[in-house]
């Protein structure tokens, strides 16, 4: 890696000069009772008059844009500074309800009385993105769908509606557009250090805020209309997550030091580091977050130029070039499809990719960065869990790229069990990884079948007509013969006794082979293709299974009850009679589903023909499974026809494995 000491910035010359010098080029003096009324109204004409534009076609002149608008983001910064805390809240604090963030707000106003630059850094972070949000909840007066990029949300007619042209060009000078200054993805990135931010533009985005909230009162007024703010995403099943051990003051001492020493921290970046960790203490748990993310990224640009040999890229692009953010260094190839050599170096012996790209790529996945950075989340409840596992993921990169004279550090006692969390690390949240968990949790489903309450044997066979199940007794010797045939690709010693069913088709089995570890990262489509069939197959089992358990109890409680009329008893042993073979067909299925999952790489390299054959056989059985969810509903209760159903598709398995175009067979 580069030496963290030698890099002095990560602003492009040009991106630099407009953030750190342009806005203070002119001297001029601005009063502030020219931008605010008597009442504390922003004045927007004496703003937007600020903002110039180019002749030729009269599109914004961002340089000198900037570079007038300075001395007024001076006097308003003047301003805040002479205002009591008391003072600010009984002014402005009305004015930010419509972001539904007002403490955010409130607390970016102590920021700027503070001298700590990372303060003003983090502020506008958190200004930025609930401003973000707060802007895409207006644009849903007028539009259906928000658009996701900042810089689109700003230039839509939408808000220009809302609130009048000449005022979002006023915002897009300091955020949204790579030819302005471009605070919020300068900072979210992690290209500007602490000390390249200047307070004035923070002080300015709060002024401005608040004068949005002005105009869109009055807009509201005018059309009697009313801002319904978007729910926060919420972040459900945390234990899902957990990968690193709780961080305790022990661990996070050390991990003080290690920021201090680490190759993996650029020295004009230390300052975040310190803020996040302490931040943690304090348990701020967005702020740690929202302090460590940029700071990851910036650590893991400095290692992607330095494997891929292209140390331009360490600065920030051009507005007209591309950012190397989190995206393009996780991504298989660069722009040339030169393999990038920044997963190859992370993969071994640590499992940082698959970290990174669960947490904040896969869809699935908690998408931290994207949902942090767009306001989505309520920051003021942000989950210890999820902060515990970014600061405890930092510590490990930390510890990974460190020198040999840092050895007692790493090998504390405290530290080693979170390094070896780091190396055995998992994906959770890659579609493979998904369907592992759905095969699992719907085996748990099936396994509750024989606790359902049936009619004692002895009722059955009052019942004229159902003296005997002869079909479903040949579905079960069927399947039997396929487990015979698969037995070569289950692990030795797996069937637990002389029945080939209850011995094989086990969830003992299928924990075992799902704990097999497979390679997802950058999985290629023929794969994802094969998942995406097998997700689905597996749903609509899971789904057949609740609705045998919710109708054999409500059949049950009414047969109890002698509620069932005649023909409605005779429905509940077909029930009953197909039940019997229902649960080792689908335990069947997930079996098969399961095999194809440790083997999924391997079908998709043999022939194409073989490869679409197959996929052909699983839509086939996807399309079984959806008739068994049909079936089995409470609205058609066709027990009769499951069988005929189920004998056809056994039939269509023991075909395929006897020519071996299976993946199993394929991958052996």
């Amino acid at each position: 890696m580069a030496l963290p000491d030698l890099v002095t910035t990560c602003l492009s010359q040009p991106v630099h000069y407009a953030i750190c010098k342009l806005g203070f080029e002119k001297k001029d003096t601005h009063d502030i009772d020219n931008i605010l009324s008597e009442n504390g109204e922003v004045c927007w004409q004496a703003v937007t008059e600020h903002v110039c534009y180019l002749e030729s076609d009269q599109s914004m002149d961002y340089i000198k844009s900037i570079r007038s608008l300075g001395p007024v983001c001076e006097s308003v910064n003047s301003y805040f500074k002479s205002l009591t805390k008391e003072q600010f809240v009984i002014q402005y604090a009305s004015w930010f309800h419509w972001t539904n963030c007002t403490e955010v707000f409130l607390e970016v106003f102590d920021v700027l009385q503070s001298t700590q630059t990372t303060e003003v850094a983090l502020g506008l972070m958190k200004l930025t993105s609930c401003l973000e949000r707060a802007l895409g909840d207006v644009y849903l007066l007028k539009g259906n769908d928000c658009p996701f990029l900042l810089r689109d949300l700003l230039a839509s007619e939408q808000l220009a509606d809302v609130f009048g042209q000449a005022v979002m060009n006023v915002l897009r000078v300091f955020i949204g557009s790579p030819h302005g200054l471009n605070l919020r993805n300068v900072l979210w990135h992690g290209f500007a250090s602490p000390q390249e931010i200047p307070a004035k533009y923070c002080a300015m985005l709060l002024f401005l805020t608040a004068g949005l909230g002005q105009l869109l009162q009055t807009y509201l007024l005018q059309t009697k209309g009313v801002l319904v703010h978007r729910p926060y995403v919420v972040f459900i099943s945390l234990e899902e997550l957990d990968a690193f051990p709780d961080l305790n003051s022990e661990i996070l001492s050390i991990a003080e030091e290690l920021v201090k020493l680490s190759s993996f921290v650029l020295k004009i970046m230390l300052p975040f580091w310190i803020a996040a960790l302490t931040a943690f203490k304090q348990s701020r748990y967005a702020d740690s977050v929202i302090l460590l993310l940029p700071q990851l990224e910036v650590g893991l640009r400095m290692l992607f130029i330095t494997t891929n040999k292209c140390p331009n890229r360490l600065l920030t692009a051009e507005s007209s070039a591309l950012y190397t953010t989190f995206d393009e260094m996780l991504a298989k190839h660069l722009d040339d499809e030169v393999i990038n050599q920044l997963p190859v170096v992370l993969e071994e012996p640590a499992m940082e990719s698959d970290f990174l790209w669960d947490f904040l790529n896969y869809q699935e996945g908690p998408r931290i960065r994207d949902h942090l950075s767009h306001g989505e989340i309520n920051l003021e409840t942000f989950p210890r869990e999820i902060a515990n596992q970014i600061v405890g993921f930092a510590i490990s990169i930390l510890c990974r790229f460190s020198d040999e004279n840092m050895f007692s550090l790493k090998e504390h006692m405290v530290i080693k069990p979170l390094m070896n969390c780091a190396s055995c690390y998992q994906s959770r949240f890659h579609p493979i990884s998904r369907l592992k968990k759905q095969v699992l949790e719907c085996m748990k489903s099936i396994h509750l079948w024989p606790e359902l309450t049936t009619v004692p044997e002895e009722q059955v066979e009052k019942i004229k007509g159902l003296e005997g199940n002869a079909k479903g007794n040949t579905l079960i010797l069927m399947i039997s013969e396929i487990i015979s045939q698969l037995q070569h690709c289950m692990p030795q010693n797996c069937c637990t006794s002389d029945d080939p069913i209850n011995g094989v088709l086990t969830e003992r089995l299928l924990v075992e082979l799902c704990d097999t570890r497979i390679c997802t990262l950058y999985s290629p489509r023929p794969v994802l293709e094969v998942v995406v069939v097998l997700r689905k197959i597996s749903a609509q089992c899971h789904q057949v299974s609740q609705q045998v358990i919710a109708g054999a109890g409500l059949r049950h409680t009414q047969w109890f009850n002698k509620t069932l009329r005649s023909r409605q008893r005779l429905n509940y042993q077909r029930m009953l009679n197909s039940i019997k073979f229902l649960s080792p067909v689908l335990r069947l299925i997930l079996l098969l589903i399961t095999l194809e999952v440790v083997s999924v790489h391997s079908v998709c390299k043999k022939n194409p023909f073989d490869y679409q054959q197959y996929l052909k056989f699983l839509k086939s059985v996807l399309q079984y499974t959806e008739n068994l969810v049909s079936y089995t509903s409470p609205e058609k209760n066709k027990w009769d026809e499951t069988t005929e159903l189920t004998k056809n598709t056994l039939i269509k398995i023991r075909k395929i494995s006897d020519r071996k175009l299976m993946l199993m067979h394929l991958a052996t």
